[in-house]
C-alpha cells in the first residue's frame, strides 16, 4: 500500500519561500512520477508540478513558472516543492499523488494522495 504525507506548510508574508516536502512509503519511490497539486478555497484543484521518474519535469499551470521548482531525494523517498516569491494567490490545500508510473501524467490521471498541508500567503 503506497501512503503520501505532506509537511512543510504554514503561513508567510508574500515575497517569503517555502519548501514542502512529500515522503512517499511502500512500492518502489524511485520508479514513481510524483506530483504536487493545490486547491484553493472555492476553487478546483489544478496541479503545479510533477517531477518523472528521470528527473523530467512537467509543469501543469504557468502561474508558478519562474518561482516554483521540484525536485526528488530517492534514499530519502522524498519529493519536494520549493516555493520561491509566494503570493496570496498561492494560498492553497497543497498535495502530493502518484499513480505509481514512471513518467508524469495528465492533472486527471493520479491515483494515489496525501492528506494535504496548508500553505497561506499574507500580503
Amino acid at each position: 500500500q503506497v501512503q503520501l504525507v505532506e509537511s512543510g506548510g504554514g503561513l508567510v508574508q508574500a515575497g517569503h519561500s517555502l519548501r514542502l516536502s512529500c515522503v512517499v512509503s511502500g512500492g518502489t519511490f524511485s520508479d514513481y512520477a510524483i506530483a504536487w497539486f493545490r486547491q484553493a478555497p472555492g476553487k478546483e484543484r489544478e496541479g503545479v508540478l510533477c517531477i518523472s521518474s528521470t528527473d523530467g519535469i512537467t509543469r501543469y499551470t504557468d502561474s508558478v513558472k519562474g518561482r516554483f521548482t521540484i525536485s526528488r531525494d530517492n534514499p530519502k523517498n522524498t519529493v519536494y516543492l520549493q516555493m520561491n516569491s509566494l503570493k496570496p494567490e498561492d494560498t492553497a490545500v497543497y498535495y502530493c499523488a502518484t499513480s505509481l508510473t514512471l513518467r508524469c501524467l495528465t492533472a486527471f490521471e493520479y491515483s494515489y494522495w496525501g492528506q494535504g498541508t496548508q500553505v497561506t500567503v499574507s500580503s
